[in-house]
This record gives structure tokens, C-alpha cells and sequence, in this order.
């Protein structure tokens, strides 16, 4: 379906509600553990952030009267607070000492209860059950390939190839099967699988997706977990340990219990260096988290520090308010703030923006203008801070404007004396195929304007500024072997585009 271009009538774009850069999913796995659906379920919750539309969780436990592996599942739309509603549905469906669960937001498939993960299978070598969080962008060929081969797929989710290549392969193991399948493919993954006997984590050979490994103690030793974000690790007391290396896989099994002894392999024998994606430090990543090894809060400090410097305020007459949009933009705020006063004019954070966590499906009545009622039901301005006052509100990106422009109004009708925006990003130039949402070309703000001041006057600002890519780059930890997928800004795509291969990065 093709809607009127936000900015310019005369072009039609593919009809999207987005206007920030969305979550992609969530992954957790527990391994050793006898609540281990339990753990997964707090795991998941943590993560609720990095998608909303759907949870699963499945559990590989030893059924006494069959005298074999089996798993169970239980998986839903929703948030996962409504999806495991049921009393006994963690201790008495979903047992086991091993289980995985994913969060999910859809960038490729339909948004069908068939696309929801985790995924499970039996095949020639046992038990297969996985969650996915990233994008391949080889689906297409892929998926072609293996259907002329004979494969019959069950949902529209590049996640599902895995499971195809996997149980295809002529390898002898199930490592080797894995690695086989994994190198077939191309894009962004962060993998979480159960065997009957194992808990195998992957990350993609240039870690675009962040995920970690953490331990917990119990009677038999300790007990695994790999997730997306420590914040999964956290909320269950596990202990990090570290991240999962790009281009590994890792093994946990009863040896790793009994040992702490954790499998590692390589996907492809020279690793390349990593392209984290720098959007997960700059919004999706909870700030409280590590990733990549390293603590969201402190780099997003030092983006609001950065952004300071470049852009600071000054006022001869009053105190500036700093004011983020939560939640996103509590962090950097507090750098902008601090740098702001050391350098221009007095400046205090303020919590200028209250935030509504029990927004849903709003209903809209007719008539009423759809984005505008939104963004009023998920802020409201604190008119004591604003009113009068040299107001800069501090955001992560700008995408579409159009929910910016809605924001702008807000605020101005709380009667700032001045309002200024500033962003802890580059302009977002170009869509992401690598497990982001974002739209096209065609409809990304700063590819119709050709300026800062030209964007600041069409969403209302008095000044805007972005974020430079050279501050950026500092803002970020540096390390020899280590770098960052920054393409959204710059267009310089770092895993191979397959022109026949890239899904449509909307829900279809």
C-alpha cells in the first residue's frame, strides 16, 4: 500500500507508522538450570524493549515415560507478561533444565503467529530448537535454492533457513552441520540453539548483534545463560562473563557445568574484523546493559558530552534546561548537561517530558489527527520546567520527522521562551538490512532537506543539531580488531547486499 510522501506530496512511499528506528528481537537461553524456562521468562522481560509484538519460549526436558528427549513451547502475540499468563505453564509445561526464548519484532515476514520463535524440529540428528535476532540478506536466494532442492517452509521468516540448511547438511555433527549452514548464509545473526544435549550461541563472523554469556551458581556447579543484553542476566543474578566473540559459536553442555569449560569454534577460519552496530549503543540497548563487552550508559554520556561540545548553548540571561525524550535520551542528557555548563552557560537536566509505559493500541476517534494524539499520549511537558524557560530537548535520531514535528508541537505548547534540538546521531540517510526497521530512502527526513536549519524549521526547533560522525566515532570504545556498522548513516554497507536477496525491511 503507497501513502503521500510526509514532506512532499508528489511522492508515494510504502505506508509505514515509524518514526524511530525499531527494536529488533531479543534472544535468551539457559542451560543447567532446573527453572530454566523461569530464567528465560525474567530473561525475556528484561528485553521486553527489543520487541513487543510477540514472545515463545521452549524447554528440552527428559521424558520418564517415553525414556527420551522431547521439547515443549509455548509461544503468542504480545508482550511476554501476556503471553506466559498461564499459572503453571513455566514449572509444569515448560520444564527442563535447558531452554531458549526470543522477543520478537518483525523485520522480515508477516507478523503471523507462524513466524514466531523460537523455532523447533526434529531431525536426523535429534532435537534443533532456535531464536534469531538480526537479518540475512541472501534470503531469497536461499530460500529459492533450497525449495528447488525439495524444502517445504512453514513461515515467510529468513529466520527459518537456518533450520533448513541445518538438517540438509551432509555433515557428520551437529557442530559441523551448523557451521556448514552458517557459512551459506549472509547478514546479521545472533543465534541461540538447543540440542538434546547442548546450548550452542553464534554470533555472525562480523558481530553485528550483541550477545553475552553469563553463569549463575547452583548445586551441581553453575548454570548458563546467553541473551541479547546483561539486563537479561541482571533481573536473575547471573554473572557476566563475557560477550560471544563474532564469527563463534560456543558450546555449553554438562562438561561446561562440571568444568566452566565453554566450546568454542569459528564459523569461517579468518575472522574479519567486527561491525557492531552503532545503533545499539545509540538507542536499542538498554543503558543499564553491556554489550559488545561494554557498558551502554557510559557511552551514551559520552555522546551527550560530544554533542556539547560541538553544539553547546549558551544564554546570558537564564539557566538553560536540558530535557531528554525519554527514555532513550535520559542518559546523553545528563553528558550534554554537565559539558553544556562547563563550557557555555549554566545548564540543569530536567525531566521536562513525562512518558506514559501503559500506551498500547491507543484507540483514535475519527477525526482526530492520528500521529498528534499519539505523541500526546505518550508524553506530556511539565509546564513548570518549560514554560519561559531556553528549553534544548536531547534525542537519539530523527528518522521520518513526522512523530519530531508532532513532539516540537508539544512542547511549544507549554510556551518555551526558546527550543532548541539536539541529536546523539548522524543524519539517518540510508535503511538498514541488517535487523533495523527503517524505511526507505525516499522517506528519511534529512534525504529531503538539505540542511540542519532547513530540518529545524520544518519540525519547529529554533536550532537543531546532529551529532557528527567523527563524534560518534569517539564517543564509542576502540579496540584493535573491533568496528562498527555505521551504513544508516554513511551507506557503506559492510556485509555483502545480494541485489536478489534483501526482504522488504517492513512487515508485510
Amino acid at each position: 500500500m503507497l501513502k503521500q510522501h510526509p514532506n512532499n506530496p508528489n511522492i508515494k512511499v510504502q505506508a509505514i507508522d515509524i518514526d524511530k528506528a525499531r527494536p529488533n528481537c531479543a534472544v535468551v537461553g539457559v542451560y543447567g538450570h532446573p527453572n530454566a524456562s523461569i530464567l528465560t521468562y525474567y530473561g525475556l522481560h528484561a528485553l521486553q524493549h527489543r520487541g513487543q509484538e510477540a514472545s515463545g519460549i521452549t524447554s528440552v526436558y527428559f521424558d520418564e515415560e517415553k525414556q527420551k528427549k522431547r521439547f515443549a513451547y509455548k509461544r503468542g502475540a504480545g508482550l511476554v507478561l501476556d503471553v506466559f499468563s498461564e499459572h503453571n505453564v513455566l514449572t509444569e509445561v515448560l520444564k527442563g533444565n535447558m531452554a531458549i526464548g526470543h522477543n520478537r519484532y518483525s523485520t522480515t515476514g508477516s507478523s503471523s503467529s507462524a513466524n514466531i520463535q523460537p523455532f523447533n524440529m526434529i531431525y536426523n540428528s535429534g532435537i534443533l530448537c532456535l531464536a534469531h535476532n538480526g537479518n540475512l540478506t541472501n534470503t531469497k536466494t536461499l530460500r529459492k535454492k533450497l525449495i528447488d532442492e525439495g524444502s517445504i517452509f512453514q513461515t515467510t521468516t529468513d529466520s527459518e533457513l537456518f533450520l533448513h540448511l541445518i538438517a540438509k547438511s551432509k555433515e557428520p555433527t551437529v557442530i559441523s552441520k551448523i557451521c556448514t549452514a552458517l557459512r551459506e548464509t549472509r547478514g546479521a545473526y545472533s543465534l541461540v540453539m538447543l540440542t538434546d544435549n547442548e546450548l550452542i550461541a553464534a554470533r555472525d563472523p562480523h558481530g553485528v548483534r550483541p550477545l553475552s554469556i553469563g553463569r549463575i551458581k547452583t548445586d551441581e556447579g553453575y548454570a548458563y545463560m546467553v541473551a541479547s543484553e546483561t539486563a537479561a542476566f541482571d533481573i536473575n543474578n547471573v554473572e557476566y562473563i563475557r560477550s560471544v566473540h563474532h564469527n563463534e559459536i560456543v558450546v555449553i553442555d554438562d562438561n561446561t557445568i562440571k568444568t566452566g569449560n565453554i566450546k568454542s569454534y569459528k564459523i569461517i577460519d579468518d575472522t574479519p574484523e567486527s561491525r557492531h552496530c552503532i545503533f545499539e549503543y545509540i538507542y536499542f540497548s538498554r543503558p543499564d546493559s553491556k554489550i559488545f563487552g561494554h557498558t551502554v550508559d557510559k557511552v551514551r554520556r559520552k555522546l551527550g558530552k560530544n554533542l556539547a561540545h560541538e553544539s553547546p548553548i549558551f544564554d546570558a540571561d537564564d539557566k538553560i534546561r536540558a530535557v531528554p525524550v525519554p527514555d532513550s535520551g535520559n542518559t546523553s542528557t545528563i553528558g550534554y548537561a554537565r559539558v553544556n555548563s562547563e563550557i557555555a552557560s549554566p545548564t540543569l537536566f530536567e525531566l521536562g517530558l513525562i512518558r506514559s509505559h501503559y500506551i498500547g493500541r491507543t484507540f483514535i476517534a475519527p477525526g482526530q489527527n492520528n500521529r498528534e494524539f499519539k505523541v500526546k499520549a505518550k508524553f506530556n511537558p511539565v509546564r513548570g520546567i518549560i514554560e519561559n524557560r531556553n528549553v534544548v530537548l536531547i534525542d537519539d535520531s530523527i528518522v521520518r520527522g513526522t512523530t519530531s514535528k508532532a513532539l516540537i508541537k508539544l512542547v511549544r505548547s507549554a510556551n518555551p521562551r526558546q527550543l532548541h534540538m539536539r541529536i546523539t546521531s548522524p543524519p539517518i540517510k540510508y535503511p538498514c538490512y541488517y535487523g533495523m526497521d527503517f524505511p526507505s530512502e525516499e522517506e528519511l527526513i534529512a534525504n529531503y532537506y538539505k540542511s540542519e536549519e532547513e530540518i529545524g524549521k520544518a519540525i519547529g526547533v529554533d536550532s537543531l543539531h546532529y551529532l557528527s560522525e567523527e563524534k560518534l566515532m569517539e564517543s564509542v570504545p576502540r579496540e584493535e580488531g573491533i568496528g562498527y556498522c555505521t551504513a544508516c548513516f554513511t551507506g557503506d554497507y559492510p556485509i555483502e547486499l545480494e541485489s536478489n536477496g534483501i526482504e522488504s525491511n517492513t512487515n508485510d
